[in-house]
């Protein structure tokens, strides 16, 4: 695929931003790496959109370095970021979260 656009969706920044408070409070620091690692991760779709199975509807990548996967659709050239989401929960809650974004 040719994307030109990603959009982090408004409930996907929200998703980044619940997930930099948690680690930071693990760690002072690692909020900020968590946000920038999920960034990075979100800008190799600039590449890779498209290749990822699709969960719940949405193509499902994987961070790289936190237990996290990132949800998005591609429509032309631009793709859609709209969940950020940690694995380790259980999977009917993320499916609501998904739904709720639909």
């Amino acid at each position: 695929m040719n994307i030109k656009n990603i959009q982090i969706l408004s409930e996907a920044e929200e998703d980044l931003e619940d997930g930099r408070r948690f680690y930071e409070k693990q760690e002072k620091g690692v909020g900020e790496y968590f946000r920038d690692t999920l960034i990075s991760d979100i800008e190799s779709l600039f590449i890779y959109s498209g290749v990822h199975s699709k969960v719940y509807g949405y193509y499902r990548m994987t961070s790289k370095r936190f237990p996290y996967s990132i949800y998005y659709f591609v429509e032309t050239d631009t793709t859609y970021v709209v969940a950020v989401l940690p694995e380790r929960k259980n999977p009917s809650w993320i499916a609501r979260k998904l739904m709720d974004k639909s």
